[in-house]
């Protein structure tokens, strides 16, 4: 039995103003820990945030969780074309570098559920040594851009955006992910692939 794998800190934060206030029971932070839960081999401290669509609350949460030494944080809610919708906008303030791939990859995977997975805006970016990703806001949505999608036997159609997160934060110096290759099977090259600790 190897050493355990590296702890984590992940960032989790729900965009939504009814949700916010209480209007309705929020649904994304319980599935983003959920999905991340049985996705991960590492130890993961999750900081959380329920928060209302105003641009300037989300960036400063946004700059809060990447100082508090989340080297992930992901978002749900508020990518649409609604007015209030501005997590794009206020994401890509706070970025160092931008990561188009993610939006163009979750966009894709959405268009095999829905026609109007065109309207979302998600976008990915890097500040300092953490990586941000807007995902979708309903709860189905967001397991199926993180997985991907898979036939009858479980076989890989197409790539969900989690089998690139875990290279991408090995890149920009944080721990090491470990994924459970049921859910979500990481892809990095073989030079940086280490012996299976979990």
């Amino acid at each position: 039995m190897g050493a355990t794998p590296d702890a984590v800190k992940i960032g989790i934060v729900s965009i939504s103003d009814r949700a916010s206030s209480g209007v309705y029971e929020d649904k994304g932070l319980p599935a983003l820990q959920a999905w991340l839960g049985k996705a991960l081999h590492n130890p993961i401290t999750f900081d959380a945030r329920l928060i209302p669509d105003e641009q300037a609350t989300i960036s400063a949460t946004l700059i809060a969780l990447v100082d508090a030494g989340c080297a992930l944080v992901l978002t749900t809610g508020g990518t649409g074309p609604a007015i209030r919708d501005v997590t794009p906008e206020a994401t890509l303030a706070v970025a160092h570098k931008e990561m188009p791939g993610f939006g163009e990859q979750m966009r894709a995977i959405s268009l095999h559920f829905v026609p109007t997975a065109i309207l979302s805006r998600q976008v990915a970016v890097i500040r300092d040594q953490s990586l941000i990703i807007n995902l979708p806001g309903q709860p189905k949505a967001i397991a199926e851009t993180l997985e991907g999608l898979k036939d009858a036997d479980g076989k890989q159609l197409v790539n969900g955006i989690f089998a690139a997160v875990p290279y991408c934060i090995d890149l920009i110096g944080g721990p090491y992910l470990e994924t459970v290759d049921a859910v979500c099977k990481a892809f990095r090259p073989k030079s940086a692939v280490r012996p299976s600790r979990a």
